[in-house]
């Protein structure tokens, strides 16, 4: 059996279409149904929800539990209650991973590339510099990545754990985000309503109006990633889940224009006050680390990316899953 947290969510109900790949379909979502729905996952297998307020309750009445994968969590870059995300996204996966150690059950977690702060040090997952994260939600997951290191360095520690930084993830199941929603998502929904898309202005002399640049994932890859590691369980610590390729946000937009067949129209605009100060111009994952493990198949280019997500979803009427 595996526990799935944030399993009705973006990166989640991918997951879970992920492991039905792989022949496991004996899965516990845990996940706030009742505020999420069930759209992303109405084509899955799987065999309940539970909510999350629930799990460990649940998780003393069964023990043939092989893995969790822990990827709920309180996701928004500009949420202003610290209390609130701290305990959402560190004490809460503090006690699934003692949990985890206690009971011998194999962990993998959802970390960020928020944790590396405006990248002054890198993106380096073999570094052991101390990062300043630019916001509430990258230090909560800095937080645990140092309380996981720290706790597997004194072997306490589940038999497997793995925790994936991830990078700016698109793709299908992202409906339900909001303004949370990838650039992708957004460009086509105002492409839809204008026949343009919005980009923010840059205010750092580096960087031109659509120059800032991110490490944009298709989130099948990060499917791939979690199957490998499912699939390799002597591999144990915390991996970069990026491309490797910084990309801007102009041409994420062009690759869109160009998938629909139009030609690129983009208006500059003010970027809002409140994310000025924790703004990352540059982010690009080093993904050495999973190379030297044997992690070989390659990451899919922004274009393909971008193809594969607007044809097979946002231009089709059945967009999930």
């Amino acid at each position: 059996m595996i526990i799935l947290t944030g399993g009705l969510g973006f990166i989640g109900s991918n997951i879970l279409q992920g492991l039905n790949e792989i022949g496991y379909d004996n899965i516990i979502i845990c996940d706030w149904h009742k505020k999420i729905g069930g759209k992303n996952v109405a084509n899955q297998k799987f065999i309940k929800i539970i909510n999350p307020d629930s799990l460990f309750n649940f998780l003393k009445s069964n023990k043939n539990i092989e893995y969790i994968i822990h990827m709920g969590a309180i996701s928004s870059t500009t949420e202003n209650n610290f209390k609130l995300i701290y305990n959402n996204n560190t004490v809460f996966s503090r006690n699934i991973w003692n949990w985890c150690t206690l009971n011998n059950v194999k962990l993998i977690y959802a970390s960020s590339a928020a944790t590396y702060g405006d990248g002054s040090n890198g993106f380096n997952d073999l570094a052991t510099k101390a990062y300043k994260p630019l916001n509430y939600y990258g230090w909560s997951k800095y937080f645990f990545d140092k309380y996981a290191t720290k706790q597997s360095q004194n072997k306490k520690n589940p038999p497997q754990w793995v925790g994936l930084k991830f990078f700016n993830v698109y793709g299908p199941n992202e409906y339900h985000k909001g303004k949370m929603q990838s650039v992708v998502k957004h460009s086509v929904d105002q492409i839809k309503e204008h026949g343009y898309v919005n980009l923010f202005k840059s205010y750092n002399s580096k960087y031109k109006n659509g120059g800032q640049i991110r490490d944009f994932i298709y989130v099948n890859d990060c499917i791939s990633v979690i199957q490998w590691f499912i699939k390799n369980p002597q591999f144990s610590g915390i991996f970069n889940c990026g491309t490797g390729e910084g990309r801007t946000f102009e041409d994420l937009v062009k690759a869109v224009f160009q998938t629909i067949k139009k030609s690129p129209k983009i208006n500059y605009i003010e970027m809002p006050d409140n994310i000025k100060n924790q703004y990352q111009y540059y982010t690009k994952a080093e993904n050495i680390k999973l190379k030297n493990i044997g992690y070989k198949k390659e990451f899919t280019s922004l274009e393909d990316g971008i193809s594969d997500y607007l044809k097979k979803y946002l231009l089709k009427n059945n967009i999930y899953r």
